[in-house]
């Protein structure tokens, strides 16, 4: 069974294991729990029988106005069973009297967030792919 919690009471970094997969430099396991720590929202999904985080979304925000959702991932083994989904439905139920609620995305990805009521709209952004490990 999958359990859905949305805080790290109680997460260590060990069971953060596998996330990033495909990054050339991807955060380290500590770092991933401190982004999890320091973002304004987290939906965490956890295996019952494995204890393990096989799935997050986070986001980011003034709690008043405007939120960002950085990251959402689920490992590649959990994949295909709805887990996204939940993850995503939870996050915006939080985010939802928000004005603004935003994220960026590869356009293979865009009819994922589609049915969620995100529109496609045009982005800026910028990559220091110096710091993509998250070490500050």
């Amino acid at each position: 069974m999958i359990i859905y919690k949305s805080d790290t009471e109680g997460i260590k970094a060990e069971q953060l294991k596998g996330f990033f997969d495909g990054w050339p430099d991807p955060p380290s396991q500590e770092t991933h729990l401190q982004i999890l720590q320091n973002s304004a929202f987290i939906i965490l999904a956890i295996d019952d029988k494995t204890n393990k985080v096989i799935g997050f979304v986070n986001a980011i925000s003034d709690k008043i106005l405007s939120a960002y959702i950085p990251l959402l991932e689920v490992l590649p083994k959990y994949q295909k069973h709805g887990i996204g989904k939940e993850l995503m439905t939870r996050m915006l139920n939080k985010l939802s009297k928000l004005y603004m609620i935003d994220l960026c995305c590869d356009e293979p990805l865009q009819s994922f967030y589609q049915k969620f009521g995100l529109s496609r709209m045009p982005a800026m952004g910028k990559r220091n792919f110096t710091f993509q490990k998250g070490d500050i």
